[in-house]
């Protein structure tokens, strides 16, 4: 501990750890006291004491009389300099602008009604009236565990966004970053093209495809690896700290799911900005990404069907997985999972549409070929009562609610028409519509007190998921139910006494936290306020 009141540089007080934080107020009346506890600090009358240097624990005290009210300002700073990651070299992209925690404390003060005015703004623009009680109060704590898992470092000369995958501290983690797509999309664009750019440039590769059960290798094509590393620890080119071969279920490879990531963000990044420049130099990788997409559908384009059938290579006798890692295979497993197929549905949709509009006629029929073979799958897997399975030709007949996620991506992308039950996939629309109705239901997916349940057969939920799901249902197909009864379960959750502590947390086991904790993921929730 030290004292900064002589190293401030200006009127004030304050107290530092080292060289990394610090407390610190311009207002008069207030001095540093260092001592053992904060009672001996307290209750140290010399002056020349106060600055004890071998006290661990330190205090600005201030005084104000009885009946006086008074407002003292403190700024709270941080700074770390120098090189902060391994694997690639990187800075905090701040310290090019402030050399060391004095300057973060004098800047801080001087622009204090300035920062705290964009502060009040930022409430006053997100926390809505038009959400209820429980929404907003989810929505805040979502943001709170988004900035605080973020990081802006410079590489050499470049800006690299790093969004960590909360308690696991995964960086970058590529099926987090398509559901922060639709918040940062709405605060800071150039992050999704940031993340983008590195992951095509660095954590991409090019692999092979097997069918199950066969050794035969048929082409794969470009992927991304699950996340660039963990804890400020970059991972070689092309890999992740997450993924390995030979399993059949939670820390095998994504490859199929983080490469309909890419292609979701990137669409919506470019309908959303209009960077022409951007699109001209990504424009192979995206034709490079639909290649990619239909080798995994079928090595004969006569048997396509729409959607993934098969492993990449790199499973090396396993088999890919989906975001959903930590859930059975209703939602685990990756190879003709309803969820994805809907995903690759809203991709192929809005793949046709850009093609279309850059003049490449024959890509765009291809991916209008695709997303109808697609919803000719799904549709003809739908058993007489309306309910789709959630793994398609294997008889897996858990029921999900992500089966309706996809739908996201054209209404991210405007596509208004491809939603419509009068559109041109409007049988489609009416089947996935029927089978949310006939599952938001008590013992199928709905828990008994009332909060969305995922997958029938798992009692582990996710909340940023679940406001998607919320989001698509009522907003895009009119499902009537009682979704703020649901909203106060949720957040009830989230206050539950086992999960106060960690802000915002994902991963709920029958409303208790297990795991996912102060995640970003949950500003999913940014979607409530366009309704």
């Amino acid at each position: 501990m030290r004292s900064l009141e002589s190293t401030l540089g200006q009127k004030g007080a304050g107290i530092a750890n080292g060289a990394s934080t610090a407390i610190v107020t311009d207002c008069s009346g207030v001095y540093t006291s260092m001592a053992f506890t904060a009672e001996e600090a307290l209750a140290e009358n010399d002056s020349l004491n106060r600055s004890w240097g071998l006290g661990n624990v330190g205090l600005l005290i201030g005084t104000v009389p009885a009946g006086v009210k008074k407002t003292i300002r403190f700024v709270v700073c941080f700074h770390r300099s120098g090189i902060v990651t391994t694997g690639l070299k990187a800075s905090y992209y701040y310290t090019q602008f402030f050399e060391d925690i004095e300057s973060v404390a004098n800047w801080a003060l001087a622009h204090f009604k300035e920062v705290k005015s964009r502060g009040v703004a930022f409430d006053k623009k997100f926390v809505r009236s038009s959400l209820n009680p429980a929404r907003r109060f989810m929505l805040a704590q979502a943001i709170h565990s988004y900035y605080g898992s973020t990081e802006l470092l410079r590489c050499g000369r470049r800006p690299l966004w790093i969004v960590n995958e909360g308690e696991y501290r995964m960086i970058n983690t590529f099926d987090l970053t398509a559901d922060q797509v639709f918040f940062e999309m709405k605060l800071n664009p150039w992050t999704v093209a940031n993340e983008l750019d590195w992951f095509t440039r660095r954590y991409s590769y090019v692999d092979h495809a097997r069918f199950p059960k066969q050794t035969q290798k048929h082409r794969g094509g470009l992927s991304f690896a699950h996340d660039m590393g963990m804890a400020n620890h970059f991972t070689p080119s092309g890999r992740s700290v997450y993924e390995k071969a030979g399993l059949h279920g939670c820390f095998s490879h994504m490859t199929h799911e983080e490469l309909v990531n890419w292609l979701m963000c990137a669409l919506i990044y470019e309908k959303r900005t209009r960077n022409a420049g951007w699109l001209k130099r990504t424009l192979p990788t995206i034709c490079s990404c639909l290649q990619s997409m239909l080798n995994r559908d079928h090595p004969d384009p006569i048997q396509r069907r729409g959607i993934m059938s098969l492993d990449s290579s790199r499973c090396n006798g396993g088999s890919e997985i989906t975001t959903y890692d930590s859930l059975d295979v209703s939602l685990g497993q990756a190879r003709h999972n309803l969820y994805l197929a809907v995903k690759c549905w809203g991709v192929y949709v809005g793949l046709a549409a850009l093609y279309k509009r850059i003049g490449d006629t024959k890509r765009s029929r291809i991916c209008e070929d695709q997303a109808k073979r697609c919803t000719e799958s799904v549709a003809a897997e739908a058993n007489p009562e309306g309910l789709l399975p959630a793994i398609l030709f294997e008889k897996v007949d858990s029921r999900i609610i992500p089966a309706i996620e996809g739908l996201i991506i054209p209404y991210s992308l405007g596509l208004w028409q491809s939603l419509s039950t009068s559109g041109p996939y409007g049988a489609f629309i009416r089947v996935l519509k029927m089978h949310l109705e006939r599952i938001l239901h008590p013992g199928i997916c709905l828990f008994p007190d009332g909060g969305w349940k995922l997958s029938s057969t798992s009692d582990n939920s996710w909340l940023s998921k679940i406001y998607l799901c919320q989001f698509v249902a009522e907003k895009i197909l009119g499902i009537q139910t009682d979704y703020a009864a649901a909203d106060g379960v949720h957040a009830q959750w989230l206050c539950d006494s086992r999960n106060l502590y960690w802000a915002w947390s994902d991963q709920m086991v029958t409303g208790e936290a297990k795991g996912s904790k102060y995640y970003p993921r949950g500003v999913t929730a940014i979607l409530w306020l366009d309704l």
